[in-house]
Order: structure tokens, then sequence, then C-alpha cells
């Protein structure tokens, strides 16, 4: 099983940057996609932003123009540069490694989730 950990989190004010970072304990190209997702208290884990191992990029419509995903396969980095942050933004940050493995007729989906930072937004 892969270790997924991030960095990053913090608290800032309306208008702010953030960039979190996902370090992955193996080789990131080896994931059929890679993603960020967030939970803010009681609402369902939401993705924000994902990466495919193509390099085929999704975002969540809120944060469309403010936040980009990004990657270094050489250092098995995965990044989520957040601007314009907002006090919806905040929430539980998650990293998310999914790998699919098996024969094709019997494929199965691999998750693997980092342990979360805090992101937080003050208006």
């Amino acid at each position: 099983q892969v270790q997924l950990v991030e960095s990053g989190g913090g608290s800032v004010q309306a208008g702010e940057s953030l960039r979190l970072s996902c370090e992955s304990s193996g080789n990131i190209l080896r994931f059929n996609i890679m993603g960020w997702y967030r939970q803010a208290p009681g609402n369902q884990r939401e993705l924000v932003a994902s990466i495919t191992s193509r390099g085929v990029v999704v975002y969540a419509d809120s944060v469309k123009g403010r936040f980009t995903i990004s990657r270094d396969a050489t250092k098995n980095m995965l990044y989520l540069q957040m601007n314009s942050l907002k006090p919806e933004d905040t929430a539980v940050y998650y990293c998310n490694a999914d790998r699919e493995v098996g024969p094709v007729e019997a494929v199965r989906t691999i998750h693997s989730w980092g342990q979360g930072t805090q992101v937080t937004v003050s208006s």
C-alpha cells in the first residue's frame, strides 16, 4: 500500500494563497489518477481536482480559475496551488491516488488516501 503525506495547510485570510503538497512513497506515474478531495464539517468528501496518468485534469466548478493541480514525477509529488481563497474553501484536504490492478476481465481499483491537512480561510 502506498503512503501519501500531505503538507502545506494552514490558516489564511480570504484572497490569500496556499500550496498543498502530497508526497507519495511510490512512483506517481503508476497511478491511473491522483487527486485532491476536501471535506468540511457536516459535508461529504468532495473532489476538488484530479489528474490522470496521461495528464488530463478535472476541476470542481467551485475552484475553476482559482486552483491548479500539478505534479512532479521526478519527486513523486502532487501539488494543489490555491489562489483567491474563500471562507467556503475551509476544509480538510486529502490527497488520493487510485491504481487499477488485475486482468481486464477482473480489474479492481486500489484507493490510497493521505491523512489530510487542514485549510482554514477567514473573512
